[in-house]
């Protein structure tokens, strides 16, 4: 299994209804991606303060490298990237991607 994990610093503009929906079309990606276990999301609640401004996340659960490297360049992540890109601030330079093998 593979846990994807993406970190964003969202524009300080974005409402709490624009975060939701934002995180609804990403967890919408379970219904029509074969191989995705698992979506989770929220913000980041470490007590730490080393979030270095990426303080909002999901998680993607994948039943093999596959099903992620599948994932990658399915039509429909494409579009919910792009969405996602457009929502931070600094564009690509507003996320962070995170694979694991589990």
């Amino acid at each position: 299994m593979i846990l994807h994990c993406v970190f964003m610093r969202l524009k300080s503009a974005m409402t709490q209804d624009e975060k939701k929906a934002l995180f609804e079309s990403i967890t919408a990606l379970q219904q029509v991606i074969p191989g995705i276990l698992d979506i989770k999301y929220g913000p980041n609640v470490s007590p730490e303060g080393l979030h270095g401004g990426f303080v909002d996340g999901f998680v993607v659960t994948f039943e093999s490298p596959e099903a992620r490297d599948a994932y990658l360049v399915h039509p429909e992540h494409v579009a919910v990237g792009e969405r996602i890109v457009s929502s931070t601030d600094g564009g690509l330079a507003g996320l962070l991607v995170f694979d694991l093998n589990l």
